[in-house]
């Protein structure tokens, strides 16, 4: 299986400098090239690259000001630069650094310098994703953890009210799971739950949708762009297909569990509250809980106190 490779882009408005560059770095890296600041903050923005090599010295938009927009775009604002340049005064160091550059790399071109500086890069920016991978990913069951849901929701959450698009949450409870616990011990309780969250996985397919481990043997599973019925929808698909699936065992039981789930579908507005959005799934959980689990309530503010 061929491995990924990073992706830099380099900005240089003198073409010579685009080329040796690309030489140097190309059977490394997937390169883009840039030769103006403004043509340089669309195609950060476009291909969100992993480094950024950026010429100080450039006719109209120099290094500086374009590094000063790209901190500006939230989608690249983290992205490290390295200063391409020339200028070698304690002044211009300064500055590139108070900026927040990474690094530099000045002409003319050494190979082998420009190779491991960007090399030095790459592996901190890799490093940083395998972290914040395992911050974000629940380790028992390999799905997104609660913090990742958190995050998830509030960018979805003012998508939504920007483009004033309705939003799906499904908060997801298994049905006396304490029993699978006390009954064949916290081992095989483990094991439900990672084959639960696989469910998950063929339960629905639009990659919009977003599910993530609550908690304990809570789950949940954000929708955005969806309204009440296609919410509805998938959560009976996931209901089905719980209650249907019989548990891997280790003494080769026959364990089966069932799942309870609350709906809840907003078009959000500047004055709605994230945290209302929740907990009004959750009151239709609630309601599912104590009127026979194993279903699926939709939230209704006359309905569920």
């Amino acid at each position: 299986m061929e491995v990924k490779k990073n992706s830099l882009l380099i900005v240089d408005d003198e073409n010579s400098n685009l080329k040796v560059l690309t030489y140097i770095l190309g059977q490394d890296y997937t390169i883009y090239t840039s030769s103006n600041g403004a043509n340089a903050i669309e195609k950060a923005r476009e291909y969100v690259p992993d480094l950024i090599l950026l010429d100080i010295l450039m006719p109209g938009m120099d290094g500086y000001q374009t590094l000063s927009e790209i901190k500006k775009c939230n989608i690249v604002k983290k992205t490290p630069v390295i200063f391409i340049t020339g200028l070698d005064s304690d002044e211009d160091e300064e500055k590139g650094l108070s900026l927040d550059s990474a690094d530099y790399i000045t002409k003319p071109f050494n190979p082998t310098i420009v190779k491991l500086r960007v090399r030095n890069q790459i592996q901190i920016v890799n490093q940083l994703r395998t972290i914040e991978k395992l911050i974000m990913i629940d380790q028992l069951t390999n799905i997104p953890n609660r913090r990742c849901f958190d995050d998830r929701l509030k960018m979805e959450w003012k998508q939504a009210i920007r483009e004033n698009t309705p939003i799906s949450l499904l908060v997801m409870d298994l049905d006396k799971f304490k029993n699978i616990n006390d009954t064949y011990g916290h081992l095989q309780g483990d094991i439900v739950l990672q084959t639960v969250a696989e469910v998950f996985s063929h339960s629905f397919k639009r990659p919009g949708d977003f599910v993530a481990r609550w908690g304990g043997e809570e789950f949940v599973v954000l929708m955005p762009n969806t309204q009440m019925e296609g919410a509805v929808e998938v959560a009976e698909k996931i209901r089905s297909d719980v209650e249907s699936r019989v548990m891997p065992s280790l003494d080769h039981s026959r364990i089966t569990i069932t799942i309870s789930i609350g709906v809840n579908s907003i078009v959000p507005t500047l004055d709605c509250l994230v945290d209302s959005f929740i907990s009004n799934a959750d009151k239709a959980l609630y309601n599912a809980k104590q009127t026979g689990r194993n279903k699926v309530v939709c939230y209704n503010k006359d309905l569920i106190k």
